[in-house]
């Protein structure tokens, strides 16, 4: 139920092999970030190994426009639409025609 926090000597370093066959050794670190023997602050002139910390992630937002051509074909269509409007208007003519009449009288004596 309760995990065993107890630490010993021989747990408080351990060493890994990595994928590339060196060894590497860490010492494990309390919750405050200190040793578990409480090493830091280090003897004079050496330091403490470094914290892993957790990582954090920082997103950063990049608009990218692609700009992208359509071609839309356009027709445009011209309808010619012929009306035709009639003006009447007078244009007088004259004609004249003649007509002949023969009167034929008879002789006289008869």
């Amino acid at each position: 139920m309760f995990k065993d926090n107890r630490i010993n000597d021989r747990d408080m370093y351990s060493t890994e092999k990595t994928e590339y066959g060196m060894h590497q050794e860490t010492k494990m670190m309390d919750m405050n970030g200190m040793g578990m023997m409480g090493c830091c602050p280090p003897p004079m002139g050496s330091m403490c190994p470094p914290i892993i910390e957790c990582p954090q992630e920082k997103v950063v937002t990049r608009p990218i426009i692609h700009e992208v051509s359509h071609i839309v074909p356009i027709n445009t269509r011209i309808i010619n639409h012929h009306i035709y409007k009639h003006h009447y208007r007078p244009h007088f003519t004259c004609c004249e025609e003649n007509i002949c009449t023969n009167i034929v009288e008879p002789p006289c004596g008869y």
